[in-house]
């Protein structure tokens, strides 16, 4: 069973600490998948303060979602400030771009329709 899958099960069973999970590495943005499938994922990443996710565009909505610290986000140039317990969608086929203002945990829903 891959640590992928391993982590999918046990989230069926009991709660999960995302500071425990998912830790913010020096300098880094590390992110794991907690649900692949046909119709969408699930993924929660980790940012050092100022580490941060190019202009970009993905074909399916996504929402975004600040578990902790805070973000930086620009949305077809707009600039949005989220801290922890705010959450945003980000529309299909619009640039965007993500920058961490501290150290943050956020987790990703993307949909696929």
């Amino acid at each position: 069973m891959t640590d992928k899958s391993t982590l999918e099960a046990r989230i069926r069973r009991q709660p999960v600490r995302w500071e425990e999970e998912l830790t913010v590495q020096s300098d880094a943005v590390v992110s794991k998948t907690l649900m692949d499938r046909k119709t969408g994922t699930v993924t929660v990443f980790a940012f050092d303060r100022g580490q941060a996710l190019s202009e970009h565009t993905a074909p399916f909505d996504a929402f975004v979602h600040i578990l902790s610290g805070g973000m930086k986000i620009m949305l077809g140039g707009t600039p949005h400030l989220l801290k922890a317990g705010e959450s945003l969608i980000m529309p299909a086929d619009i640039p965007h771009a993500l920058e961490a203002t501290e150290p943050t945990r956020m987790l990703l829903v993307m949909i696929r329709s």
